[in-house]
């Protein structure tokens, strides 16, 4: 228990900092713009690369990675569905898919994972799967939809993924790693320190952006907010357990750790991506923060059942 509320804490402290800031403008008008594109084109790209770059991609044909990437093909296509239904946006949809499915593996997985289930490890293949395959797939779909009526020529449509900051960084770490070949230390070193300022711009941005905002799940936004809330935090990790239990046989640890992680609420950065391309950011935001808030119990009581 001592890990989900660890984790949920670290979080929780550094958004009330950003929230205090923006409360106070110490940052000016454009605070949040500033953080969120450092972390969207600078600080996350380095992350990503410097991550990938010395993970072991192996874990990519692990039986908990079909069950990551199952769960999350699943709560995604629900949200999409119910969205097509009711004619969203290309951008809605897919900021409201990320929001249903996309977890907080990165700051909030990895502790939870090391207290939680005594392995950091165990997190490894939804790190992967998500950097990998739905971050690039999500921004090129932002990418090809951010400016309605423009035509685009095929090659403009095909290198979409090479001009994205996030793609470029997740792309180039796997590289690395599938070759073998060892970044040097004084190059690597660089772009660690730079990395390690998306975390807290993210946060910082997401406490900001809080400023002026009431309870989650009001207005226009409410049934695509409490959809993907519910998605993400009830149906994921259900979806997680079934897969896991009825059609791979997992053991109980593995189990365990598929059930955790699809558990795990919407990540911040998706509200980064959502302020970069300026869709949905109420939607992507409140989402998050919902998610976030029902994810505790939801934690608390998977690690007691299957603990």
């Amino acid at each position: 228990m001592q890990g989900v509320l660890t984790g949920f804490a670290v979080i929780a402290v550094v958004i009330a900092v950003g929230y205090v800031l923006g409360l106070r403008g110490h940052l000016g008008e454009d605070g949040r713009t500033v953080l969120t594109r450092l972390a969207f084109n600078v600080a996350t790209p380095a992350l990503l690369f410097t991550t990938l770059a010395r993970a072991d991609l192996s874990v990519v044909l692990s039986g908990r990675l079909l069950v990551t990437a199952a769960s999350t093909a699943v709560a995604a296509g629900v949200f999409l569905a119910f969205g097509v239904v009711r004619r969203w946006s290309i951008g809605r949809l897919t900021l409201g898919a990320l929001c249903s499915s996309y977890v907080n593996a990165g700051n909030l997985g990895i502790p939870i994972a090391v207290y939680v289930l005594g392995d950091a490890s165990f997190v490894a293949p939804v790190l992967l799967f998500q950097q990998i395959v739905v971050t690039p797939l999500a921004l090129t779909v932002l990418d090809l939809s951010g400016r309605p009526g423009e035509r685009r020529r095929l090659g403009h449509r095909l290198t979409t993924p090479l001009r994205n900051p996030m793609a470029v960084g997740t792309l180039s770490g796997v590289t690395v790693a599938a070759t073998g070949w060892t970044v040097p230390g004084p190059a690597l070193e660089p772009l660690t320190l730079i990395g390690n300022m998306s975390v807290p711009a993210v946060l910082l941005a997401f406490g900001i952006s809080l400023r002026g905002s009431g309870l989650p799940a009001r207005g226009a936004d409410r049934p695509a907010i409490i959809l993907s809330a519910a998605l993400k935090t009830i149906v994921q990790p259900l979806a997680a357990w079934a897969i896991g239990a009825g059609v791979l046989n997992l053991e109980r640890e593995a189990l365990l750790a598929v059930t955790v992680t699809s558990a795990l609420p919407a990540a911040q950065n998706l509200f980064t991506y959502a302020s970069q391309y300026r869709v949905a950011e109420q939607l992507t935001r409140e989402s998050i923060l919902l998610s976030t808030a029902v994810s505790v119990p939801v934690l608390i009581a998977i690690a007691a059942l299957l603990g």
